[in-house]
């Protein structure tokens, strides 16, 4: 398990709200909250280069957060993130403390390995991931950061279900009906088959070609 650690400043009133978040963007702050746990929620602000350094890893989502505040250390992970929908910069983060000893439920990203070698690419086929993370429950000291799902065996029309999934040790998944465990987490599809004007000008001559042979019988019945 990964460890990052930031460094925030708590935010007055004063500097929360829409109008005060811009202000601090352009100061190069990312206002969060921190919440959870035994104690009350705290908004603060934290360095956007520290926030950018750290999403460039993307174990940084599942990871145990320390966060520098005001003396104290705070344990948390990510719950939410907002960035902004076109230019892709961090607007707003939510992280939730954690309390050691008490399992919690995290979201791990899906690490697909063995594409290159799986009996489907070797077939042609086309790999197509549908989930990039999973939900788990585990203790924060188990958390891995990545869950591992082994196409190496997909053949082409074949697929992989969360239920094939293999967790660690003391990690479960996070289902709530029976349906999500027949969720599709990657399939292997045929080649895509693209028809040229070539070949399209070969089975317009061909077709030609059959309408233009008229059975013996046909004519026989012409003549008379």
């Amino acid at each position: 398990m990964s460890q990052f650690t930031l460094n925030g400043v708590a935010r007055a009133e004063s500097q929360q709200g829409k109008g005060a978040s811009r202000r601090l963007r352009k100061d190069n702050l990312v206002p969060a909250i921190i919440y959870g746990g035994n104690d009350e929620a705290v908004a603060i602000c934290v360095k956007t280069n520290e926030i950018v350094k750290a999403l460039s890893n993307e174990s940084f989502f599942s990871s145990v957060i320390t966060i520098n505040l005001d003396g104290a250390e705070h344990e948390v992970i990510i719950k939410a993130l907002q960035r902004h929908p076109s230019k892709g910069f961090p607007l707003h983060i939510d992280f939730q403390r954690i309390v050691r000893g008490q399992t919690m439920n995290f979201n791990v990203p899906v690490n697909i390995i063995n594409e290159d070698s799986s009996v489907g690419k070797k077939e042609g086929g086309i790999l197509t991931i549908l989930v990039n993370d999973i939900e788990v429950n585990c203790l924060p000291r188990n958390l891995p950061e990545a869950i591992e799902v082994d196409v190496a065996n997909l053949a082409i029309g074949d697929s992989i279900h969360l239920s094939d999934v293999t967790l660690p040790n003391e990690v479960t998944l996070v289902t709530h009906d029976e349906a999500d465990l027949n969720r599709t987490i990657a399939t292997m599809q045929p080649p895509t088959v693209i028809e040229t004007a070539d070949d399209a000008e070969v089975s317009t001559e061909e077709e030609a070609t059959e309408a233009e042979v008229v059975p013996a019988d046909a004519e026989e019945t012409t003549e008379e």
